[in-house]
């Protein structure tokens, strides 16, 4: 029983390591990610949107709170520290991640056999999250798969707080709690070296630097398509039944036409990027203008109200130089055309700003602005406005 509770033990805590490390690695992702859920739950529980959304407006510190916690259980449950204390916390930290995952699993499926996901109906179009998050990027894991992986960590943190005596612990009290200080210490200033400082260390999207957007909007050779049923609603005494195509036959004159619907029965593969357009204020879609150009720089700025202004002024004498060798810069933006405006003229911006999807954004870069170099469609680099950098730099290293 020993063995086996210090194979939990270290298996628990580097599996925590790990997660929190691949979040760690981007802040903003995990932040992004909890923002969803507020929103989605202000649909679900109004009676709490006053909470919802102090919770969305410091979405990304508690984003960070909860990293740097997860890291730090994962080490102090690896090292011993204090076992009760760390057990307890992290089975807390795990309830609520259970939580978000079967509220994920939940808000996607139509429920068949609850012991049997593959009779379970998927409908994307019903999820209000689209998955947890639990390995930011790095992992794309399946709604049930993270709830059934919460489910089984929450019985494995159980089974150590029931034989926590049996747990090893490597270093004495006050050693220990210096250890973990250290730790915790080391997680928060990697978070922040992560978003607050500059970009992500490790970056598992498909818009980071060599990756071509281009080839990420098509789908790979033999992927498999949705798989669509025509579902057709009947009344018959007040009750409603749906049947397939097949099933039409089974039916008599006494059953009622109500409604036809689509069905997905099984999802199949997506491209890596699907929301990828960017269009001009009167509509009109310049994508494969900008991704066949030689060279552009694009300018990202989600919510333009919110765009770092001390940098500005650094962007207005890049764009200059940029304009004089001919090449060309172009602004991203999710806000209004009546915002921008307003923000072109605050700035004595010399350059158009063009319209993207909100998420799309945050996505290909997490600062804003963020600067991004494409070359026909591919990324060839990408700086923080915290790094924001001079033309002479970028002209002796990428426009040679």
């Amino acid at each position: 029983m020993r063995i086996i509770v210090r194979i939990i033990q270290f298996l628990v805590g580097a599996l925590f390591l790990f997660s929190g490390f691949i979040k760690a690695v981007d802040p903003l992702g995990t932040s992004y990610k909890m923002h969803d859920y507020f929103s989605a739950f202000q649909t679900d529980w109004p009676a709490f949107k006053v909470l919802w959304d102090i919770m969305s407006t410091y979405s990304t510190q508690l984003a960070v709170f909860m990293l740097v916690l997860e890291l730090a259980l994962g080490f102090a449950l690896i090292i011993g520290w204090k076992r009760k204390f760390t057990l307890w916390t992290m089975f807390g930290l795990l309830a609520f991640f259970t939580f978000l995952t079967g509220y994920t699993y939940l808000s996607g499926y139509t429920m068949g056999h609850w012991y049997n996901p593959s009779t379970w109906v998927f409908n994307d179009r019903d999820m209000k999250v689209t998955d947890c998050g639990c390995f930011g990027d790095f992992i794309k894991l399946k709604p049930y798969t993270s709830f059934y992986k919460d489910c089984v960590l929450d019985l494995l943190v159980v089974i150590l707080l029931i034989g926590n005596g049996k747990m090893y612990s490597l270093f004495r009290d006050r050693f220990g709690n210096i250890m973990v200080g250290i730790g915790t210490f080391a997680a928060y200033m990697f978070c922040l070296s992560n978003y607050y400082w500059g970009l992500p260390m490790i970056d598992f999207r498909p818009y980071a630097v060599g990756k071509s957007i281009k080839e990420g909007m098509q789908l790979p050779p033999g992927a498999k398509k949705d798989s669509i049923a025509m579902i057709f609603i009947y009344e018959k005494n007040g009750k409603k039944v749906e049947l397939t195509s097949e099933q039409l036959g089974t039916i008599d004159s006494t059953y009622k036409f109500v409604d036809r619907t689509d069905k997905m029965i099984r999802e199949g593969d997506h491209p890596l990027i699907h929301d990828f357009t960017i269009t001009s204020v009167d509509g009109t879609d310049i994508t494969e203008d900008v991704l066949n150009m030689d060279k552009v720089f694009l300018l990202v700025a989600n919510e333009i109200s919110h765009s770092n202004s001390k940098v500005q002024n650094k962007i207005n004498d890049f764009v200059a130089l940029c304009h004089k060798e001919g090449i060309d810069f172009i602004g991203m933006t999710s806000s209004s055309p009546k915002e921008v405006d307003a923000f072109r003229h605050d700035h004595n911006s010399m350059f158009d700003y063009y319209y993207t999807d909100a998420t799309t954004l945050k996505t290909m870069i997490r600062s804003n602005p963020g600067l991004m170099l494409l070359k026909k469609g591919t990324v060839v680099a990408m700086w923080h406005h915290r790094d924001f950098p001079t033309f002479d730099e970028v002209k002796r290293e990428y426009l040679k």
